[in-house]
């Protein structure tokens, strides 16, 4: 079996973080024996979806955590049953599989119940009258596939069980014995089948594998009585006909507890110890049956495995980590608070875009990205390094982009200026979408930092937004416990940064960058780079405060 291992980029994705996710997840399944699986925590920028539809590839799946779930485990694949099978073949379909429980359908796949050994230990040991059949409304095929038994004569295609069942050997000498509609077990003495036709039975069951004479057969005909014949003797039919009942007529219909395919094992494990059943259904998202679950498939659960690219810090990263197993991070920012179990593939490199270490890494072991991915990394590279203009950017991301831009045949001056028109318009977004545009939360020291940058090519038709801004920035501070909200709205061409800063430590920023803030506000000239001309004075300021 082939593991699935995650590959995410962190919340709030820019695009550096969802091409690399795509590109290593290519490079994993071309040189690895896994399914790789890129993933992306948040929605897709309008930069990140130009790039995307240039070289036609979808966007990851979006998911929300890396918590164990049901889908991980290797639950009980035993096909549901239908909800008209005899008792007699849901137990030799247990005893084949060496199960304990089945799921019952409807004919349109959707659950119906639960049959278990006990169900059907209790048909045995209940005493049920002799119109069982008719009440649970039992099919003749059921009665045959039972009783190994073959039709003489069908009276009726939809034959319909009404009666009871009587089982008459004896002389013939009571006719309130056998009433019309009934179903009778006889054997081979032809008074008693005669006596059995004429009291208007609607089934005869004659046992021995006795064939009836052309006189009875007439005589069924004439009667509209359905004749099959068994090879078991009369006290084993008698014995083994409750056994044709539907499982509908003892299964556990009310109050059932079912789980999706998508619940988490630590939501259904207190479940498990209030209820103790044998075993649970497993419903997949279109409520059809799927398998089972039982207390002891918790044992062999195993963890999500993933990979981190873009980022290193755990509050930027998806939801569930805790309960995953990290296998490596690719990355190009500070080291972060992220702890593993055991030692894994860390590779941080001080460039300008994590694309351009996946880049690299393909050419190191000798292969080529497909035309696709390379233009992904290549858009990637431009859009982390501002077209090389950020500090952020050095001579390996030039080389590797150039490189990059003949695989992808792309101009990449032409691409780039696309590129940021596409994803710098701001047509249509609102304030909170600018923010968590591209959001990222730090940790420094006592500090809670939230720093979000947007880029922008047009810096004038930004100004009548920041009030509107600095509102959802001061409602985020409030909500999320940050000491400090800082949105920085960088001019491409330009290379510089409108700040915005809210919180209750706006002197940090003005420490920071030795700058006072007019009404909440701050431009500054060639600071472009979040990771580089930004976190590292904050960082410094802080670590001051005692």
């Amino acid at each position: 079996m082939v593991n699935k291992v995650y590959i995410t980029g962190h919340r709030n994705p820019d695009s550096d973080s969802i091409c690399a996710a795509i590109a290593y997840s290519e490079f994993k399944n071309k040189t690895q024996r896994i399914n790789a699986i890129p993933i992306r925590l948040g929605e897709i920028s309008r930069e990140t979806q130009f790039i995307l539809d240039y070289f036609g590839v979808q966007p990851p799946q979006l998911i929300q955590t890396v918590k164990p779930q049901i889908i991980d485990l290797k639950i009980d694949t035993v096909a549901p049953i239908a909800s008209d099978i005899s008792l007699k073949m849901a137990w030799s379909i247990m005893k084949q599989k060496n199960i304990k429980t089945l799921p019952v359908i409807y004919p349109n796949e959707k659950l119906a119940g639960i049959v278990s050994v006990s169900n059907l230990a209790a048909s045995y040991l209940d005493i049920w009258d002799n119109y069982v059949l008719a009440k649970s409304k039992t099919s003749l095929s059921n009665i045959l596939e039972t009783l190994s038994a073959k039709i003489v004569y069908l009276s009726d295609e939809n034959l319909e069980l009404k009666g009871k069942v009587v089982v008459s050997m004896m002389e013939p000498n009571d006719r309130n014995l056998i009433e019309a509609e009934d179903i009778c077990i006889c054997g081979d003495r032809e008074l008693v089948q005669e006596f059995v036709l004429d009291c208007n039975a609607r089934l005869m069951i004659i046992t021995n594998n006795t064939n009836p004479s052309e006189k009875i057969i007439d005589l069924a005909k004439e009667k509209g009585c359905t004749i099959i014949t068994t090879p078991y003797d009369s006290f084993t039919a008698a014995r083994l006909i409750p056994q044709s009942i539907p499982i509908e007529y003892v299964m556990t219909k009310n109050n059932l507890i079912t789980f999706s395919t998508s619940d988490f094992i630590e939501e259904i494990k207190d479940i498990m110890l209030e209820t103790r059943y044998r075993s649970y259904p497993v419903l997949d998202e279109d409520g059809s049956v799927v398998g089972s679950i039982s207390r002891y498939h918790l044992i062999t659960q195993q963890r999500k495995k993933v990979i981190l690219v873009d980022h290193n810090e755990k509050t930027q990263s998806v939801d569930g980590l805790e309960d995953a197993d990290i296998l490596e991070i690719i990355d190009h920012h500070r080291i972060g608070d992220i702890q593993t179990g055991q030692p894994i593939y860390f590779r941080n490199e001080p460039v300008g875009s994590t694309s351009t270490i996946v880049a690299n890494i393909f050419f190191e072991n000798g292969i080529r990205p497909s035309k696709k991915v390379a233009g992904l990394l290549c858009g990637a590279i431009i859009s982390d390094t501002l077209l090389l203009k950020s500090p952020t950017a050095t001579i390996v991301d030039e080389i590797i982009l150039k490189r990059l831009a003949e695989i992808a045949s792309i101009d990449i001056e032409k691409f780039a200026q696309e590129m940021f028109k596409a994803g710098t318009s701001l047509e249509g977004k609102s304030s909170k979408e600018l923010l968590y545009q591209d959001f990222k939360i730090f940790n420094m020291g006592n500090f809670k930092v939230g720093v979000g940058q947007i880029t922008t090519t047009y810096m004038d038709g930004f100004t009548p937004l920041i009030n509107d801004l600095k509102t959802v920035m001061n409602e985020k501070a409030n909500q999320g416990k940050f000491d400090l909200i800082i949105l920085m709205v960088t001019d491409i061409f330009k290379s510089s940064s409108l700040f915005i800063v809210c919180g209750e430590h706006k002197e940090v920023f003005s420490r920071a960058f030795n700058i006072k803030l007019n009404n909440g506000t701050a431009y500054i000239d060639q600071v472009v780079s979040r990771k580089k001309q930004v976190i590292p004075p904050l960082t410094e300021v802080i670590n001051q405060i005692k």
